[in-house]
C-alpha cells in the first residue's frame, strides 16, 4: 500500500483556508492528523472528490516520525566507515577512546563506532540517534556563535516552520501549561541551564542535545487574560552543524519525551 512520505505532501492537497470543519483549528493540524491516522483524508468537506479519491486507500508511517528517522539514519550509517572519528573528535567538541568516538547528549554520554553503532547507558529512540550520527558526518568546524534565532529564521526552516510549531512548540507549551515540575526537569535530568530571562519570557532555559546544537526554551507565564506562549531558539550556526531535518527531529523527539513523562506522573 502506498505511503504518504511525510506531513507536508498532505497539507499540499489541502486549500490552507483554516476552515475549522474538520473541527481542527488549522490545516496544518489536519494534515498532522492525517499523518498520524486519526483522521482520513474525506473528513476536510473542501477537499476535491477526485483528490481524496486519487489518494484513496493511502496510508500513513504508524510511526512516522521514528520511521523516517531510521530511513535517514540508515543512509548517514554508511558514511560514517570513511571518516576519521579520531581526527573528527576536535571538530565535533567530542572524546575519542575506545576507538569510538564520546559525544554528550543532555548531558548524557552517547559512544559512535565506525560503523554507526550507538552505545550509552540510557533508552535510545531514533530521534535522538538519528541526529547524533547525522552530527557526526555533516558538523563543520563552525563554532557556537551564542547568537539565537527562532526556528523559522534559520534558513532551512522557512519551509518547516509551520510544521515545527505544530508538532513541537505547540504541544510542548501544553506540556508546559500542565505540568508544573517541566523546566525542573530539564533541570535536573538533562542537564539545562537556567539563563537570564531572554525576550522577557518568564523561564529561560538552555539544553544541549548536541554539543555545537544547543536549544533555547523560552516560556511566558499566562497574564491578564493572555494566554501562555512558548518559543524555541537555535544557535544562528544550527545548519552548519545539523542538517535542518534533524533539527526539527531532535525538537519534535524532545517534544514526545517530555510528554511522556508529564504522562507518567499522572499515572
Amino acid at each position: 500500500m502506498a505511503q504518504f512520505n511525510n506531513l507536508m505532501e498532505i497539507f499540499k492537497l489541502l486549500d490552507k483556508s483554516n476552515c475549522k470543519k474538520c473541527n481542527l483549528p488549522t490545516c496544518m493540524a489536519f494534515a498532522a492528523a492525517v499523518f498520524k491516522g486519526q483522521k482520513q483524508l474525506s473528513d476536510c468537506p473542501l477537499l476535491d472528490s477526485e483528490i481524496i479519491k486519487s489518494h484513496e486507500g493511502q496510508s500513513t508511517h504508524k510511526n512516522p516520525l521514528e520511521q523516517q528517522a531510521d530511513e535517514f539514519g540508515a543512509n548517514l550509517k554508511r558514511k560514517i566507515s570513511a571518516i576519521d572519528l579520531a581526527s573528527a573528535a576536535q571538530r565535533l567538541c567530542a572524546q575519542f577512546e575506545d576507538n569510538k568516538l564520546t559525544i554528550k547528549c543532555l548531558g548524557k554520554k552517547i559512544g559512535v563506532d565506525g560503523q554507526g553503532n550507538i552505545t550509552t547507558d540510557i533508552h535510545v529512540h531514533s530521534w535522538l540517534t538519528t541526529p547524533v550520527i547525522d552530527y557526526v558526518v555533516n558538523s563543520s568546524e563552525t563554532p557556537v556563535s551564542g547568537q539565537w534565532v527562532p526556528f523559522r529564521e534559520l534558513e532551512g526552516g522557512k519551509t518547516w516552520y509551520r510544521l515545527f510549531g505544530q508538532m513541537c512548540e505547540k504541544p510542548l507549551k501544553k506540556v508546559a501549561d500542565n505540568y508544573t515540575g517541566l523546566f525542573a526537569d530539564m533541570l535536573e535530568l538533562f542537564n539545562g541551564k537556567q539563563v537570564e530571562n531572554h525576550y522577557d519570557s518568564d523561564i529561560s532555559l538552555v539544553l544541549h542535545p548536541l554539543p555545537k546544537v544547543p536549544l533555547l526554551i523560552c516560556y511566558w507565564h499566562p497574564e491578564d487574560g493572555l494566554e501562555s506562549d512558548l518559543t524555541l531558539f537555535f544557535d544562528s550556526t544550527a545548519e552548519d552543524n545539523l542538517s535542518i531535518e534533524s533539527i526539527y527531529t531532535l525538537g519534535v523527539g524532545l517534544t514526545i519525551m517530555f510528554e511522556k513523562i508529564t504522562l507518567r506522573h499522572r499515572q
